[in-house]
C-alpha cells in the first residue's frame, strides 16, 4: 500500500488552509512602500501591541527581521553575544557580519540556555580603541537547533535585570515563541517586557505561507524600515501576505499544543525522554544521521539530518494525529 509521505522536515513546509486562502484572496491591500497597506498596517498594529511595545515591521523572512533587529542595536564593529548553536549565528549565512558589520562571540548550553554567569564573563564594556564593544545579547525562544528548548521566563528576566544594569540591550529571536506561549502559558507581553527588540514568524508553527515580523520601539521600527528597501525587501502589494498570517493569529495559536504532543510521542517511540520535549522538535542522536534519513525515506517518512550525528523531526499544521502515530511506529523499527 502507498502512502503520501508524512514531512516531519521543518514546520516551514505548511501549506495554507482553505479559510487562509479565502482571507489572503479577500485581502485589502495598498503600497506598503509608501506605507498604504490597510492589512499590514493593522497586522503591524496588533502584533506590537500584543507584546507590549510601540511598533512593528512585516517582513518576508525571519532571517530578514532578525538582521534588522540585531542592525537597531549593534553598530558596525560592535558585538552581540549569543548562544553557540543560536539561529542568527548558525542559521543566516553570516548575514549579520556580512551585511551589518556585527561581530559575535558565544557561550554554549547544550539546550541552549540563558548562561548568565557564561554572558557577564564574555560581556566587554566601551574600552576605548582596543577591544570590541558588547551592546546587545541575542537570546533565542524557542530553541530551534536544542530541539525547540523553551527559555524559563525567570532567566529572561534575570537577564533583563543584569542589562539593564550594565546598559546592554537586548534581542529576542522568536521565530517559535508562539509554541513557548502555548507550552507555558506565558503571556506574550511578559515575553516583550524583557527585550528591547524580537522578532516573531508567521510561516512555521503558524501555518502562513510567508512573513515575519519586527518588533521594538518607534525609533527601531523607523530605522528598519529604510533597512529593508535598502536591503532589497519592500514590499508593494503585500497586504495578501499579511492575510494569511492575521488569520494563522486567529486560528492557528491554540491548536500548537496538538503539534507538541505529536513531539512527544515520536520522542518516546525514537528512544528520546518525552518529558525533555518543550515543544513541537525532537532532536535525535544517530552514529550516521544520513543514513537513518534515508531510511526513514524509504519508509515514507521525511526528516532532516542537521549534523553529521544530529536528525531533526518537526510536527506542525500538516501532521495530523493519524499520521504522527503511523510516524512513530516507522521510526520506532528503524
Amino acid at each position: 500500500m502507498l502512502f503520501v509521505p508524512i514531512d516531519l522536515r521543518s514546520d516551514t513546509i505548511t501549506r495554507p488552509t482553505d479559510g487562509m486562502r479565502a482571507a489572503i484572496a479577500a485581502a485589502e491591500v495598498g503600497d506598503d512602500v509608501y506605507g498604504e497597506d490597510p492589512t499590514v498596517l493593522a497586522l503591524q498594529e496588533r502584533v506590537a501591541a500584543l507584546f507590549g511595545h510601540e511598533a512593528a515591521l512585516f517582513t518576508p523572512t525571519g532571517s530578514l527581521a532578525n538582521l534588522l533587529a540585531i542592525r537597531s542595536l549593534v553598530a558596525p564593529g560592535q558585538e552581540v553575544l549569543c548562544e553557540s548553536s543560536a539561529h542568527i549565528a548558525r542559521a543566516e549565512l553570516g548575514a549579520h557580519g556580512a551585511a551589518a558589520g556585527v561581530t559575535m562571540r558565544t557561550w554554549t548550553s547544550p539546550r541552549g540556555q540563558v548562561d548568565l554567569a557564561a554572558i557577564s564573563g564574555l560581556f566587554a564594556p566601551d574600552m576605548g580603541p582596543f577591544f570590541v564593544r558588547t551592546t546587545a545579547v541575542s537570546v533565542e525562544n524557542t530553541h530551534n537547533f536544542a530541539g525547540g528548548a523553551v527559555l524559563p521566563i525567570a532567566d529572561l528576566e534575570a537577564l533583563r535585570s543584569w542589562s539593564g544594569s550594565v546598559g546592554v540591550a537586548v534581542h529576542l529571536d522568536g521565530a517559535r515563541l508562539w509554541n513557548a506561549h502555548v507550552a507555558t502559558g506565558t503571556p506574550l507581553a511578559t515575553y516583550g517586557a524583557q527585550v528591547d527588540v524580537l522578532t516573531v514568524c508567521f510561516s512555521k508553527g503558524l501555518g502562513a505561507p510567508i512573513g515575519s515580523m519586527l518588533v521594538g520601539s518607534e525609533a527601531a521600527v523607523t530605522e528598519a524600515r529604510v533597512w529593508r528597501k535598502r536591503l532589497g525587501g519592500g514590499m508593494r502589494q503585500v497586504g495578501i501576505l499579511a492575510a494569511g498570517a492575521a488569520y494563522a493569529l486567529d486560528h492557528h495559536v491554540d491548536r500548537l499544543a496538538e503539534d507538541h504532543a505529536h513531539a512527544r510521542l515520536l520522542a518516546e517511540a525514537c528512544g528520546v525522554d518525552p518529558v525533555s520535549v518543550d515543544t513541537n522538535i525532537v532532536v535525535l542522536d544517530r552514529p550516521d544521521a544520513a543514513a537513518y534519513v534515508a531510511a526513514a525515506r524509504e519508509e515514507g517518512v521525511l526528516v532532516s539530518a542537521v549534523g553529521p550525528r544530529t536528525v531533526r523531526l518537526v510536527t506542525h499544521l500538516d501532521v495530523s494525529a493519524d499520521d504522527a502515530q503511523r510516524a512513530a511506529e516507522v521510526l520506532a523499527e528503524l
